[in-house]
């Protein structure tokens, strides 16, 4: 009885992130490989992020979840994905202050629980999955010891959801989409760290909270099934487009970054609007986002350089 009362306990904080080149697409639904590069910014965990606290302990008989303190099944595969290949990855764990010792070998009979909560709406266009899969794959590879760097973990947390794996790094990311069948190398770098580029303020205005109407999943699948714009756009417009992005940041360029982001935007809404059935992400919000956008685009013109650049998802505007 003593053997079971002790639990070991991990908690970590993952921030969300906003891409600038888009992600819109699969090529392998199972793995989460994408058709095209994307590079996003991460953003300020003190505002936008997801706090996760897992949990060990032989007294625990099954794997639980809850997300924002209401219970959620771990039965589907994406959250599968992502307990297995930590576990397979796990490395002897020893506490001496606690007195407790986890093989390696034992990790695979053991069960977690996993508390999560985020400070933001879910589902409403603010990447609260990226945040979400990302904080779950490096709490739990702190709680099991497993020895991967950032962009290795990446690779998993890619497998829960496509943008968790920009989520493990400050700054800008890169999300190489790979060329590999197995996925290997589809996973994220960081470009420059959140200090490279500190004046720039990033701006999020929520305006509806509800759930997207067509989830991302949806979306993509039917966007690769019929738009022949999103194939024209990986193939030819989002190579050229992420070499100037990267070298836009690199240089601090932010008349080339506001173009290049609204480009991609309005390319991304486009795509979604070239889908059968066509996908309205803007539609119940669009009053309230056009008088924004409108507002952009004078403050803008007024100037001899772009001041703001603009983003609008599916229920915000960046």
């Amino acid at each position: 009885m003593e053997e079971k009362t002790w639990v070991r306990m991990v908690t970590a904080q993952t921030p969300t992130n906003i891409a600038v080149i888009k992600y819109w697409g699969k090529r392998d639904e199972t793995l989460i490989l994408p058709v095209n590069d994307s590079i996003s910014v991460t953003l300020d965990p003190a505002h936008l992020c997801t706090t996760t606290t897992v949990a060990v302990s032989p007294g625990f008989d099954q794997d639980r979840m809850w997300l924002n303190g209401k219970e959620i099944s771990l039965s589907g595969g994406r959250y599968q994905n992502c307990l297995r290949e930590i576990r397979a990855r796990a490395c002897d764990v020893q506490d001496e202050e606690k007195g407790i010792k986890i093989a390696k070998k034992d990790w695979e009979k053991m069960h977690v629980h996993v508390a999560s909560y985020n400070n933001f709406p879910t589902a409403a266009g603010l990447a609260s999955s990226a945040a979400g899969f990302a904080c779950l794959v490096f709490a739990l590879a702190k709680l099991m010891n497993a020895k991967e760097d950032n962009s290795e973990l990446s690779a998993i947390a890619r497998q829960g959801s496509g943008s968790a794996c920009r989520s493990l790094f400050g700054g800008f990311v890169k999300w190489n989409m790979g060329k590999a069948e197995d996925g290997s190398d589809s996973l994220a770098v960081q470009l420059v760290d959140e200090k490279h580029w500190d004046e720039l303020v990033i701006i999020i205005a929520v305006v509806s909270s509800r759930q997207k109407e067509t989830s991302s999943t949806t979306g993509m699948r039917d966007s690769v099934e019929t738009s022949l714009l999103l194939e024209h756009r990986a193939k030819e417009v989002v190579p050229k487009r992420t070499k100037q992005m990267e070298e836009a940041i690199k240089n601090r360029d932010f008349g080339s970054f506001a173009q290049l982001a609204c480009a991609d935007s309005n390319q991304f809404h486009a795509v979604c609007l070239d889908t059968c059935p066509p996908i309205f992400y803007m539609n119940d919000t669009s009053h309230r986002q056009v008088k924004i956008i409108s507002c952009v685009e004078k403050w803008n013109r007024s100037e001899e350089t772009p001041q703001v650049c603009l983003t609008p998802h599916s229920r915000s505007l960046t």
